[in-house]
């Protein structure tokens, strides 16, 4: 129905998320909702890099698992990392054990540092890559959001990335998490929960 799922309490929702009930719980309470928060989102750009050929549900029913491998995702803490703590990581079957996304978070997150540093926060950095409402699809439709795996913008946010040392940060994947972080409201039309996006300055009460 257009890319539309009607779930047991009769609401319709994007039909990406009827495969399970985490999907559910994640579309209905995160995907899409604005976040200014430093460490979620340094969590997300990481994650979105160990999703890479895979799903984001083998990534989320993971990811209790990665925030503790990553220290809860405390930019610093991570920076910290040492080869002892990529042996660590190797070892640990509950996360992806993939040595060149482990090491790609440990230097992101000192590349974090020095972007912090001169742009006060990852959130003032990464909002300024919020598209123009005049240069979105008028109308969000599955065939929309299909055809629109990378945008202009997240080009854009990959590129400067990359030019800071960043690593798995490609456009596809900036573009994942500019969609789950509400950089874009990509929810589709008729979607229940497509009208919950708030502007970041003003996040309602326990959404960051």
């Amino acid at each position: 129905m257009n890319g539309l799922w009607k779930g047991p309490d009769r609401k319709k929702r994007c039909a990406w998320c009827s495969g399970s009930d985490e999907y559910v719980t994640y579309h209905d309470t995160e995907w899409g909702i604005p976040v200014r928060d430093d460490r979620r989102l340094f969590e997300k750009i990481t994650l979105e890099g160990f999703q890479s050929g895979l799903s984001w549900l083998t990534i989320l029913r993971k990811r209790e698992n990665f925030r503790r491998a990553f220290a809860h995702f405390d930019i610093k803490a991570v920076a910290a990392f040492g080869s002892g703590d990529v042996t660590r990581l190797l070892g640990d079957a509950g996360i992806v054990r993939h040595r060149g996304k482990i090491e790609s978070t440990i230097n992101n997150a000192r590349r974090c540092i020095d972007l912090v540093e001169e742009c006060g926060s990852l959130a003032d950095y990464v909002w300024r890559f919020e598209p123009d409402p005049k240069n979105r699809p008028k109308k969000i439709t599955w065939e929309t959001v299909k055809a629109m795996p990378q945008t202009e913008e997240s080009r854009a946010l990959s590129k400067d990335l990359r030019s800071r040392g960043w690593t798995f940060v490609g456009p596809t994947t900036m573009y994942a998490f500019m969609q789950a972080m509400g950089l874009v409201n990509d929810h589709v039309d008729g979607c229940a929960f497509g009208k919950q996006k708030s502007r970041p300055g003003s996040l309602p009460a326990g959404r960051k």
